[in-house]
C-alpha cells in the first residue's frame, strides 16, 4: 500500500490470536474471509513477546499488504496480548471457528497441550454445553510427551509408528505418573513400541470419552490432533463412527477470534 493512500476494506485485515500454554497460534484474514497468514510458535514464558513475534511474522507472510482493523485474543494467555481490542474465551472462540468450517449441530473435542474441551453447538452455531479437563496432564499433549519420552522416540515419531500396527496394549490408568510404569513393564515384556504408542493414544481418546458421551457428529481440533492425525482413525473406532477434522485443526481457536474480530467491526 503506497504511503499516504487511506486502506480499502480489501486492504484489512482482522488478526485472531490464540496463547495455548504450549502453543501460540494467530491468524489473519481478510474482509471476504480469506486467509492471509497462519503463524504458529511455542509459547515460551513471554507471551506479550510471543504475541508480537507472530503478528510481525504474519504481516511479513501476508505480504504486509493490509493494516489490522483489529484483533481478538483467546487462550491461556489472551489477556497478554496488549495490542488486542477484545479478549474472549477459548471455548466461544473454537466454536466460532468450528462453525466456520463444519456449519451444523457438532461435538467439537478439542485436544490441547495442557487440557481438553468438549464444547456441542446446536445447528445454528449456537453453545449447548461444554466441559473441560484441567485437573490433570491425562487426556491431553503433555501425557503422549511423556509418553514419548518414557519410550526414548521423538514426539514427531509417534504418529508414524502408531501406524505401522492395528493393535495396542491397554494403559489402565489416566495417570501419567502410573502409565508411565505401566510402559516400564510393557517394555520389559518385550511388547512391539508400536503397539504402546497406539495404546498412549487410545488412552488420551478413553480420557475425553470418560467426559462426555459425544453425541451426533463428532469433529476434532487442536495441536495433538494436528501432529497424530491417526488419533482421528483410532477415535473413529472407538466411537463406531466416523469423526472430522476441520482444515488446520490446530488454528481452529485463532481462527475462530479473527472471524470474531471482522465480525465485531462489521457491527461497529
Amino acid at each position: 500500500m503506497s504511503e499516504g493512500k487511506k486502506p480499502t476494506s480489501q486492504d484489512l485485515l482482522y488478526c485472531g490470536v490464540d496463547i495455548g500454554a504450549s502453543a501460540t497460534k494467530l491468524v489473519l484474514v481478510d474482509a471476504s474471509k480469506n486467509v492471509r497468514a497462519m503463524i504458529v510458535r511455542p509459547s515460551g514464558v513471554d507471551y506479550k513477546a510471543t504475541a508480537e513475534e507472530s503478528l510481525a511474522d504474519a504481516l511479513l507472510e501476508s505480504g504486509n499488504s493490509g493494516k489490522v482493523a483489529r484483533t481478538v485474543s483467546t487462550g491461556y494467555g489472551r489477556h497478554n496480548v496488549k495490542f488486542a481490542d477484545d479478549s474472549l474465551t477459548e471455548i466461544h472462540c473454537h466454536g466460532v471457528g468450528c462453525y466456520h468450517y463444519i456449519p451444523r449441530s457438532i461435538s467439537i473435542v478439542d485436544i490441547g497441550g495442557q487440557d481438553n474441551k468438549v464444547i456441542r453447538l446446536d445447528d445454528k452455531g449456537h453453545r449447548l454445553d461444554f466441559k473441560m479437563n484441567r485437573k490433570c496432564a491425562a487426556g491431553t499433549g503433555a501425557f503422549i510427551e511423556e509418553m514419548a519420552l518414557r519410550l526414548g522416540v521423538e514426539i514427531d515419531e509417534m504418529d508414524p509408528l502408531a501406524r505401522r500396527t492395528d493393535k495396542m496394549v491397554r494403559l489402565s490408568s489416566f495417570c501419567t505418573v502410573f502409565a508411565k510404569t505401566e510402559i516400564l513393564a510393557h517394555l520389559r515384556k518385550g511388547v512391539n513400541v508400536a503397539e504402546i504408542v497406539r495404546g498412549a493414544f487410545m488412552s488420551v481418546i478413553h480420557r475425553v470419552v470418560e467426559m462426555d458421551p459425544l453425541a451426533g457428529d463428532v469433529v476434532l481440533t487442536g495441536g495433538v490432533v494436528a501432529h497424530n492425525p491417526i488419533i482421528a482413525d483410532i477415535f473413529s473406532q472407538k466411537i463406531g463412527r466416523p469423526v472430522e477434522v476441520p482444515p488446520h485443526p490446530q488454528f481452529t481457536g485463532a481462527m475462530g477470534a479473527a472471524l470474531i474480530a471482522l465480525q465485531q467491526s462489521t457491527n461497529n
